[in-house]
């Protein structure tokens, strides 16, 4: 009988160039050129926990004082992973010389499992963040000033006016909406009116059911701080003086069942509640809960001092 011989595996050495340029790319894939499959795995899941779940952690359940600093370290150890990931897919490569491939390393499957970690993976993970999370949104307009100014980049609490959700809607929350004159739009306002309560509008103040919920307490050239006031919760708007204006109408409505009714605290400059009607409670996405950067070149560009602002 002839003796069948095992062909001769081909050795391939690795380049050090093109492992670093894999990582590179996504972390722990310069890993697994180098055939490191347990070390490519650990590399990208820890690349994912730092850039969205550490991040969201950071925003939910850190003390408002320590949610910049732990978005910044979040960002440190995503870095850390990603130019640690390439040194050592280089340093490794170069120390195979006489590496033998394994029969599933070539380049479809390399390209295969890049598409499926950065097209697929991560961007569902990121889009569940955003969905049942938390979302991060760019304030574009003055129409919530004091509390917030155009410029601020906020992030916005999910896990709210939901199915099992703990934190329902209530009166003096800043929300983020679906607009209702264009439903691809989101708008952020203050909730001032309940379901069912009547809201009326004489000048500049607001009363529920009856009662008062506003006081001026400072009358200035260009503008009047009205202190409002629902339940445990107390806020700042401001009434711009506008020069020749119309006295503003007495506003009255009763709260349809199912609905809020917002405002934005810059009263002269908001298309809110007074101008679209009551707004769905169904529509109500989330709660702002706090800026984390805020950038305006007409107002002296970067704001370092509203980073890590709670909105009240």
């Amino acid at each position: 009988m002839q003796a069948v011989s095992t062909p001769p595996t081909k050795t391939k050495p690795r380049s050090a160039l093109i492992a670093a340029l894999m990582s590179l790319c996504l972390p722990g894939l310069g890993q697994l050129y180098n055939g490191r499959v347990n070390k490519a795995s650990w590399f990208f899941l820890m690349f994912a926990f730092f850039s969205v779940p550490a991040f969201a952690f950071s925003v939910l359940y850190l003390p408002s004082d320590l949610m910049v600093s732990g978005l910044t370290v979040s960002l440190f150890f995503c870095g850390f992973v990603w130019v640690y990931s390439v040194l050592e897919a280089f340093v490794t490569a170069r120390k195979q010389k006489k590496y033998t491939p394994y029969p599933w390393q070539g380049g479809g499957v390399y390209l295969l499992i890049f598409l499926a970690l950065a097209i697929i993976a991560l961007p569902t993970l990121t889009h569940y963040m955003r969905a049942k999370w938390v979302e991060p949104f760019r304030i574009p307009s003055a129409s919530m000033e004091p509390t917030l100014v155009a410029g601020d980049f906020i992030f916005a609490d999910k896990r709210y006016n939901c199915a099992g959700c703990e934190h329902t809607v209530q009166r003096g929350d800043v929300v983020v909406f679906i607009y209702p004159n264009d439903r691809n739009i989101n708008y952020i306002k203050r909730v001032i009116g309940m379901p069912g309560e009547r809201i009326q509008l004489r000048g500049e103040i607001v009363t529920i059911n009856g009662v008062p919920i506003s006081k001026v307490v400072a009358k200035q050239e260009t503008l009047n701080v009205v202190q409002e006031t629902g339940g445990e919760k107390s806020w700042t708007v401001v009434w711009k003086k506008i020069k020749n204006a119309p006295r503003p109408p007495i506003y009255d409505i009763t709260v349809p069942p199912g609905h809020v009714f917002v405002m934005g605290d810059n009263r002269n400059a908001s298309n809110d509640s007074r101008f679209f009607d009551t707004i769905p409670l169904i529509d109500v996405k989330a709660k702002a809960r706090q800026i984390w950067a805020s950038y305006n070149q007409k107002l002296g560009g970067l704001k370092m001092d509203r980073a890590g602002k709670v909105i009240k």
